[in-house]
């Protein structure tokens, strides 16, 4: 290489490493995949906010719900890869792509694996004045009256529709799957008594629960969860060795540069790594979730794995 042509290949290598120390210079926009007062959007939000303080540059956040994930999901995997579009998901992302015949994108291929947020239990909740006082009510009246217990989730492929496959294929149970947009318009129609049960996500749940405008029967935790200690595990209420986890992450668009990435990784993890942050996904039931871009692609191609492989078990056939 001649002289020329190393000053040439020092001036780009300077000019992109100054122009990653600057981003980001203008807004960055995040799209979450499922409505306003989901659990996405709730833990989504908490660490977002920390990322603009982080930055200094504010956080536009929009919510595409509907589809399981999806309709969000299709926008950023065509946007331009420059890092000013980002996507909050919850464990749909790897999910929805067994659940539905054709995606406008590829779940791996269209996106580049930025870092974890956290992970968190779900709640098996129903109507304050429902028949079911436990686990073991609503499993008699299942077993009694196929496919009678109307029983919803956040949209097909949604980690919540996950959860309640996983919950069939472990007792045996056939129930009617309701799909919805999002948690809000379950809590909606459960409050109204309009479905019979639902696997509410702890962030969203808790103050309901607490409230009194929804009973909870199990968590989906191996542990009993601090925010609703009186609420036995899913184990504790009768089905043993179930276990369910719910968790978050921060996608980009495919091909964006792996030193922005890595980037991005970091300040994700100094973010959640902040006292204020910790403390209010504490308080939503979440546990964080640390791993560098290559572990999280590694994490979301065995969960697309086995998640796939118990579907397939479950009888679940795509949409």
């Amino acid at each position: 290489m001649g002289n020329l042509a190393r000053l040439a290949a020092a001036i780009l290598a300077a000019g992109i490493t100054q122009a990653f120390a600057a981003y980001p210079d203008k807004p960055v926009h995040v799209v979450i995949t499922f409505p306003p007062g989901s659990g996405a959007d709730i833990t989504g939000r908490v660490a977002t906010q920390k990322l603009s303080e982080i930055w200094g540059q504010p956080i536009v956040v929009e919510n595409r719900g509907g589809a399981g994930g999806s309709i969000a999901n299709a926008v950023v995997a065509k946007a331009t890869p420059d890092g000013y579009t980002l996507l909050v998901d919850a464990s749909a992302h790897v999910t929805t792509p067994w659940m539905y015949k054709a995606l406008p994108y590829d779940a791996l291929k269209d996106f580049v694996e930025i870092a974890p947020i956290a992970g968190q239990p779900d709640v098996l909740v129903v109507n304050p004045q429902s028949r079911f006082n436990s686990v073991k009510d609503l499993l008699e009246e299942a077993k009694a009256n196929p496919g009678k217990i109307n029983f919803a989730s956040a949209g097909v492929g949604s980690g919540t529709h996950l959860n309640l496959e996983k919950f069939k294929l472990a007792t045996g149970i056939n129930v009617t799957h309701i799909p919805y947009k999002g948690s809000p318009e379950v809590v909606t129609d459960l409050i109204g008594g309009r479905v019979d049960a639902y696997w509410i996500p702890i962030s969203v749940g808790a103050s309901f629960i607490n409230d009194g405008k929804l009973k909870a029967l199990a968590v989906s935790s191996t542990q009993r969860a601090s925010q609703l200690p009186n609420v036995p595990t899913t184990a504790e209420a009768g089905v043993p060795g179930f276990e369910f986890t719910l968790w978050f992450g921060l996608w980009g668009p495919a091909h964006m540069s792996p030193k922005l990435v890595s980037k991005i990784n970091k300040d994700m993890e100094a973010a959640l790594s902040s006292p204020d942050v910790k403390n209010q996904m504490a308080k939503l039931g979440n546990e964080i979730m640390y791993m560098t871009p290559s572990q999280f692609a590694r994490f979301v191609r065995s969960e697309m794995k086995d998640y796939g492989r118990m579907l397939k078990i479950a009888g679940v056939k795509p949409q």
